[in-house]
Order: structure tokens, then sequence, then C-alpha cells
């Protein structure tokens, strides 16, 4: 599948792996997709993020990756859900942290055994990856660029569209940018 990425497309691949060693996580998660498309320049995906207004607003977008994070990875509307039920994740969130740290719900810990130090992708950011080709192809396209990656977070449910969609940017509104099309159909 690889073969088929631009250099854009590898550029973010490697940006998401360099996001979560810094973040000191085994697992390349689709919330590092996105982090390492926010860095990118110069390339289709970041000409569509500027277009939407996102570049101004990266930090909230960072801002908003964390907080959900912090909420062992629920979105927003998974935790509007609970409350609905009378769970206030924000209150769980602050108990765990007050007795184990903060960010101890993120998921991801460091002190799991031994670890060969190589990050693996989790399902969530093989399914962007592999959702990025199979929007390539529907669009006839011959390699995956990085706005294909783009359009896979926006169109996989999960908090990075969640984030996305809360900063203006929508499956519909990337491809309206990116192609002038009116009507969108997700891949």
């Amino acid at each position: 599948m690889f073969e088929r990425f631009t250099k854009d497309a590898r550029d973010v691949v490697r940006g998401a792996v360099e996001h979560a060693e810094g973040a000191g996580e085994r697992t390349v998660s689709a919330e590092h997709v996105l982090l390492a498309l926010l860095d990118r320049e110069g390339s289709r995906a970041s000409f569509a993020l500027a277009a939407l207004g996102l570049v101004e607003r990266r930090d909230a977008v960072r801002d908003a990756l964390g907080l959900a994070r912090r909420r062992a990875g629920l979105s927003q509307a998974e935790a509007d859900a609970l409350a609905g039920l009378g769970i206030d994740v924000s209150e769980i969130v602050a108990r765990v942290e007050e007795v184990h740290g903060v960010g101890a719900m993120s998921g991801d810990r460091k002190d799991r055994g031994w670890w060969s130090g190589r990050r693996s992708f989790g399902r969530d950011a093989k399914d962007v990856l592999e959702r990025a080709l199979r929007i390539a192809l529907s669009r006839r396209d011959r390699h995956v660029g990085d706005e294909h990656i783009l359009l896979a977070l926006a169109a996989r449910p999960g908090v990075p569209a969640e984030v996305l969609a809360d900063h203006g940017v929508t499956y519909e509104s990337v491809v309206r940018v990116l192609y002038g099309e009116g009507q969108a159909k997700a891949g």
C-alpha cells in the first residue's frame, strides 16, 4: 500500500510516528496522524486546512485532541452520552488523575514491561490509511496524497473527525476546497 503514497503522505506517516515517540507512546493513533497533518506546509492537505481557516486554530485543535486523550480517547459526543446517563466523565478523569497523575487515562502507559522500541500503528490509524487508499481509488487518483489522509480522517467517525468538524473542517468542506465539488461521498 505504501508504494502508492506520495512523499507528502509518507511524511505524514513519519510525522505521526514522531508525534507518538514525542509523547512516549508505543502506538501511533489517528490523533497522531492528524497532528502530523497540522505540521505540514506546502502540500495539498495544508492548502485545504489553510483555506478552511484551520491554520490559525492549530493550537485549539491540539488542545482538543489532548483533552480527548485525557478522557481515555472518548469523543465529546460519547462523554455527552454518558452524561445523559448520569456519568460525569470529567469527574472520573479528575479522580483518576488525582490518584495516578495527569494523563493516567490516556491508555498508553510507558511502564509496561519490555518493548523493542518500534512504534506500531493502532487499528484507528490503520483504518485511516486504508480509507485514504480507498478514497484515492474512488477518485481514480494514481497515488495516495496527504489530502486523501485528511479526507479519511474527516470521514472516519472518532475523535479526529469530531475535532475537525468542531473547527469547521468536514469531509464535504475538504472536497469542496480540493476539488470544487458540491456533494461528496465518503470512501
